[in-house]
């Protein structure tokens, strides 16, 4: 399916039943699920009172999969969540997430663009910036927060006292572009 500039309308009627307003049928969540992952945008609104209800159902779909053994999000990074929405963090987990998407996207587009080139990951911008990004991203999302920061110790013990002055000075450097970039995204 292509991806359009109108997100799919999706009506929810009182009976909580789906309308697809295109085909003019009902659907499941396992085909607004199909609709999305096939590129398509999606907006679910309740009928009786317009609300828009799409976070909703995108997060039943979370669980959903989830719940039948699909896991993709590792029981630290969900516990992280939770957590976000009881602390100030609450305020930087939304822009520090779309940036991790939008830049994994960004990536995965550029890669796909250099794939007949000599070496297509090293004529990305920010490449080593974005690889920092991305490794940290994944690791939480495979891992949880504490398993990075479990592996990260014992990657020092290993290294001993190979860790350099300047790795901590490029790691500091990458965060500080971080931050600048979730500052932009804030405004």
């Amino acid at each position: 399916m292509a991806q359009t500039s109108e997100p799919l309308l999706i009506k929810r009627y009182a009976s909580r039943r789906l309308y697809n307003t295109e085909t003019s049928d009902y659907v499941t969540l396992d085909d607004i699920a199909r609709f999305i992952r096939e590129g398509r945008d999606v907006k679910i609104i309740d009928l009786k009172t317009g609300d828009d209800l799409t976070r909703q159902y995108l997060l039943q779909i979370i669980a959903e999969h989830e719940s039948r053994g699909e896991n993709v999000l590792p029981i630290n990074v969900l516990t992280d969540l939770v957590r976000s929405y009881t602390t100030e963090v609450q305020s930087i987990v939304p822009q520090f997430l779309a940036a991790s998407f939008e830049m994994l996207r960004e990536s995965q587009s550029k890669l796909m663009e250099n794939m007949n080139s000599m070496n297509p990951l090293r004529a990305v911008p920010g490449f080593e910036a974005m690889q920092a990004q991305q490794k940290a991203f994944l690791e939480a999302m495979t891992g949880g927060l504490a398993a990075w920061g479990k592996a990260s110790k014992q990657g020092e013990k290993r290294e001993g006292a190979s860790a350099s002055a300047e790795d901590l000075d490029e790691i500091k450097k990458q965060l500080a572009e971080l931050q600048e970039k979730l500052a932009k995204l804030g405004q």
